[in-house]
């Protein structure tokens, strides 16, 4: 997949067939798009462009409601869509003067003479231009004016996945990993840093990696614990993670960090990558360190369990 970051460098491929969104979490609504793009970028000896902002438009219009969280980082994001196949990412600079651009604007400017759109795939609820003026309802009245193809998602078809990325929002929030994993067709995932910890864990047998994610916008589930897979250097071990302040040793900031299971050696410095299986229970505090290394011990066997 190729990647652009602004039209400078864009070349319009030959019959162009394009969808335009966020895409947050790729999840199975979005899969659905995306499919149907490929299924006739190939009928039509076209290739796929995806064309996506970046801040998220909510960043920039809406700058006090700092509460976002996203699903999946700008990397994350693209190793999904290379997975899926697409061969072009367009992502366009969302600012406050873009914000403004009519939805006449974006078409003539963007998709027509930019990117030399033959055939546009959108959402029933997607909406473009300022104030989200523009709809598919404008660009089916239009179509003559625009020398492109013009294809709706349904609602039906998107009503029957029943997903949205504020519902996955939602489940993570609550620690629903199985409705998350259900609405992503995958597990959730997050990756970051093993950076040093107070190593408290290694005190009572249970060693941690505590996992440094950079991206201010990620979102984190719910406080607790959870059984995982965690990833390093292309393996896959069982583990279990906790996010949380750990009060029972007055942390007193949020971390993240997981125990390996059946892992040996030193992960400091190294990305880890951690994939969201079930919730196992609420954060507490504990009366004792002791009481705390046996709560582990029945979490590492539910754990071991589930996974």
């Amino acid at each position: 997949m190729k990647i652009y970051q602004g039209l400078i460098d864009f070349h319009p491929p030959k019959n162009a067939v394009v969808t335009s969104g966020t895409f947050d979490g790729v999840h199975l609504g979005h899969q659905k798009i995306l499919n149907r793009l490929q299924e006739l970028a190939q009928s039509k000896g076209g290739e796929t462009v995806l064309l996506t902002y970046w801040p998220h438009p909510r960043l920039v219009l809406q700058p006090k409601n700092n509460t976002l969280r996203l699903l999946s980082t700008f990397s994350e994001k693209v190793t999904i869509l290379t997975e899926m196949g697409i061969d072009h990412l367009l992502v366009l600079p969302f600012t406050e003067e873009f914000s403004q651009m009519s939805s006449e604007e974006f078409i003539g400017k963007i998709l027509v003479d930019k990117i030399q759109t033959k055939t546009l795939v959108i959402g029933y609820d997607h909406r473009f231009g300022k104030n989200r003026e523009g709809s598919f309802e404008y660009l089916q009245s239009h179509s003559h004016l625009f020398g492109f193809e013009l294809e709706e998602i349904s609602r039906q078809d998107v009503d029957e996945l029943g997903v949205s990325s504020t519902k996955i929002r939602i489940a993570l929030a609550e620690g629903d990993i199985h409705t998350a994993s259900k609405y992503l067709g995958r597990s959730y995932s997050l990756s970051g840093l093993v950076v040093q910890g107070q190593q408290i864990g290694r005190s009572i047998g249970f060693p941690t990696a505590n996992i440094q994610v950079e991206d201010p916008y990620k979102l984190l589930p719910r406080d607790g614990a959870y059984a995982v897979y965690a990833e390093i250097n292309g393996i896959r071990y069982k583990a279990m993670l906790n996010i949380g302040d750990r009060p029972t040793v007055e942390g007193g900031k949020k971390t993240i960090e997981a125990h390996l299971i059946d892992f040996q050696g030193d992960l400091y410095g190294q990305e880890l990558t951690v994939y969201f299986e079930a919730f196992l229970r609420e954060e507490k505090k504990f009366a004792s360190l002791e009481d705390l290394k046996n709560q582990l011990m029945l979490d590492r066997e539910q754990a071991i369990f589930i996974l």
